[in-house]
């Protein structure tokens, strides 16, 4: 069931995309971020903190994903603005914080995905700015993609340690039940695709040749960041964690990025790297299984 688990809950998204986007907009939206928190929160029950440091593996990591972003430009460039922006989103945007749920049914070493998450997601703020303001159309700032990450990223880790600290037997209970932080991931999945999916279809098709190259660039990039990141993972010694952390990435906050500082038709491209990191994450799992 877990094999299959992902593109069941794919499906069940994209054909109740209308119901989950009325009742995402009627909750404020909160669904989401309801299934980070909590994945998250089990996931880092598990972590030990004094096991958390950075390492050579983050810092070519951290090197692929810029270097990668800015290659990526200028490689889809040829093909128009707008499909460039696309592919752009997908290789700057950082590891996805459901990277360690994925991670640790894989057998990484969930500290290495904890430490690259918070480094990650903190670096990319940094960095995001200037390219976005660059070859982007409007101006983007370090303080707005931080208020997008930090909550969703500080607060279960600052709320776990807690517990780990207070109450260490119910952490242990928690972290011990790694499935939980998989089906709250699962449910978040079937969450994102359906506003994904309600997005396609209220684009429409206009640009279909647009939105074809922009999937296609998409799928290409998926599977390179995935087999570059299992390379320098084998390198270091965990192979799955390299792969998660640079194929896996955080598409909500891509395609926020693309519909506010890009031409909005690039988020197809994020959009559609939703599908294709899922089916690569199913895929892995049934070898792994």
């Amino acid at each position: 069931m877990r094999t299959i688990s992902m593109p069941i809950g794919m499906v069940v998204g994209a054909l109740l995309c209308y119901p989950i986007t009325a009742f995402d907009e009627w909750s404020g939206e909160i669904s989401t971020p309801f299934f980070i928190f909590s994945m998250l929160f089990c996931t880092f029950c598990r972590v030990d903190i004094r096991e958390m440091r950075p390492s050579w593996l983050h810092f070519w990591l951290m090197v692929a994903q810029i270097v990668g972003t800015v290659a990526v430009y200028w490689l889809l460039l040829p093909l128009g603005d707008t499909v460039a922006q696309g592919g752009m989103i997908c290789a700057l945007a950082p590891m996805a914080m459901g990277a360690m749920v994925i991670a640790g049914m894989l057998g990484a070493k969930i500290e290495t995905m904890a430490t690259h998450s918070l480094i990650c997601n903190i670096l990319t703020a940094f960095i995001a700015p200037p390219l976005l303001s660059m070859w982007g159309n409007g101006t983007c700032t370090i303080s707005e993609i931080l208020l997008r990450v930090t909550p969703l990223l500080i607060s279960p880790f600052v709320v776990a340690q807690l517990c780990r600290w207070l109450t260490p037997k119910a952490a242990h209970w928690v972290g011990s039940h790694a499935m939980i932080s998989f089906y709250l991931w699962l449910g978040s999945l079937v969450v994102i695709m359906g506003k994904t999916t309600h997005f396609i279809i209220e684009s429409g098709t206009e640009h279909i040749k647009t939105e074809i190259l922009l999937a296609v660039s998409a799928l290409v990039i998926c599977l390179v960041q995935f087999a570059l990141g299992h390379w320098l993972g084998r390198r270091y010694g965990d192979e799955s964690a390299g792969g998660q952390a640079l194929g896996q990435k955080n598409t909500v906050l891509a395609i926020w990025l693309a519909q506010s500082f890009l031409n909005p038709l690039a988020c197809i491209a994020p959009t559609a790297y939703i599908v294709w990191q899922n089916i690569v994450n199913s895929y892995q799992i049934y070898k792994h299984r």
